[in-house]
């Protein structure tokens, strides 16, 4: 889905009705690059006043947090948190692996 859709409710209930999202828009938004995903976030972060907490890197053997240069104590807390449920997931396999 777009994410021009995903945000916007109207035209998300007019081509998406069936979407669980039709009730609130996503939360939660999916680039296909990083460089892509870099280049949103921080827009929306700027533009909307949003707290980004990212980027993620998943899909690989080891973990990857990545803290963007400038990062914030409150986006180092989020990232540091993040590693470390991260790290007991995979020590653990409790988080559905």
């Amino acid at each position: 889905m777009q994410a021009n859709f995903a945000l916007n409710n109207t035209l998300l209930r007019e081509n998406f009705p069936f979407s669980k999202l039709a009730d609130g828009p996503a939360n939660t938004l999916i680039f296909p690059y990083l460089t892509a995903g870099n280049i949103a976030y921080k827009l929306i972060q700027e533009l909307g006043g949003a707290e980004a907490i990212g980027p993620i890197l998943t899909g690989l053997d080891k973990s990857v947090h990545v803290l963007q240069m400038g990062s914030s104590v409150a986006e180092i807390v989020n990232m540091v948190t993040i590693a470390v449920i991260d790290a007991q997931c995979h020590d653990d396999k409790a988080c559905g692996d």
